[in-house]
């Protein structure tokens, strides 16, 4: 059986047509999205690619303390992204210049000022950034980047610059911090070397580069995980993994990298491992 997962194209009013020749070049549709589906034993862990031609929505995601206290199950979800590709004056909206209450939220994305009130950020290839869950945040035009997430479909839509889309304002302003971003995992990552990203509580996510280091096999040891190659390539049980695949690895030894290539290699955390959910702050 193979390791490779299947993988499925999303079609969004804010991709592309002229897609990385390793996803598969040229499309007929705008695609947004190149997801790998799940793996039963993964499940809690969803890892796609991100291409954007246009700004994606203002949006935020909830907890999982919030979507239990709703009657949705544990569906919260929080997410990372390491930037691949970025065109000049490519950005990327995270958090706000100052503090907002729940009412200046609310007018702000009415009147459409939200857009101006966020933290447009400029980006390059290598920029690395951890968004929690209650982070309002938008990608903008010309980035291509991989995303690594809790397995959850809830998005609510603050603001999607006029677009014919069906808005979550209540569900968002209840859900969202308004607040400036500052998580600490942000960082720009170096072309080469070995980088623990995420270490907790959702998940793990290593940049590896070639073998794995005996810390790096030692974290995560226990447990199956993800391989997604961006240069080289990487052999599940023999198998060849290229960039613009993933891989299922159920038992770290049968993971073999060559040197120089470089990915991800990620890890859902067990829920028994995790703290009790908390509030959000802000």
């Amino acid at each position: 059986m193979s390791a490779l997962l299947p993988v499925r194209t999303v079609e969004k009013p804010w991709g592309r047509t002229a897609l990385p020749k390793w996803v598969g070049g040229a499309a007929d549709a705008r695609i947004g999205e190149v997801w790998f589906e799940p793996p039963s034993a993964l499940d809690s862990l969803l890892v796609k690619y991100i291409f954007t031609g246009e700004k994606l929505s203002v949006q935020v995601h909830p907890s999982d303390k919030q979507t239990l206290e709703r009657g949705l199950g544990r569906q919260g979800k929080e997410e990372c992204w390491l930037v691949l590709g970025a065109e000049p004056g490519a950005k990327l909206g995270i958090g706000f210049r100052e503090q907002l209450d729940a009412a200046a939220l609310r007018q702000a994305a009415l009147d459409g000022s939200i857009e101006q009130r966020l933290v447009w950020r400029n980006v390059k290839p290598g920029d690395f950034f951890y968004i929690p869950a209650n982070t309002v945040h938008a990608i903008g035009a010309g980035i291509s980047l991989i995303e690594v997430q809790q397995n959850s479909d809830i998005t609510y839509r603050l603001y999607d610059y006029g677009r014919p889309r069906e808005l979550h304002l209540d569900e968002a302003v209840d859900v969202a911090a308004a607040v400036p971003y500052a998580d600490p995992r942000h960082r720009h990552v170096p072309e080469r070397g070995e980088y623990l990203l995420v270490d907790g509580p959702l998940f793990r996510l290593l940049r590896y580069d070639g073998p794995l280091s005996d810390k790096a096999k030692a974290n995560f040891a226990e447990g199956g995980c993800l391989v997604v190659p961006c240069s080289g390539d990487a052999r599940v049980s023999a198998e060849r993994v290229i960039p613009g695949q993933c891989a299922l690895v159920e038992e770290l030894n049968k993971l073999a990298l060559s040197e120089g290539a470089t990915g991800l290699l990620a890890q859902p955390i067990p829920l028994s491992s995790h703290p009790a959910p908390h509030a959000p702050s802000g």
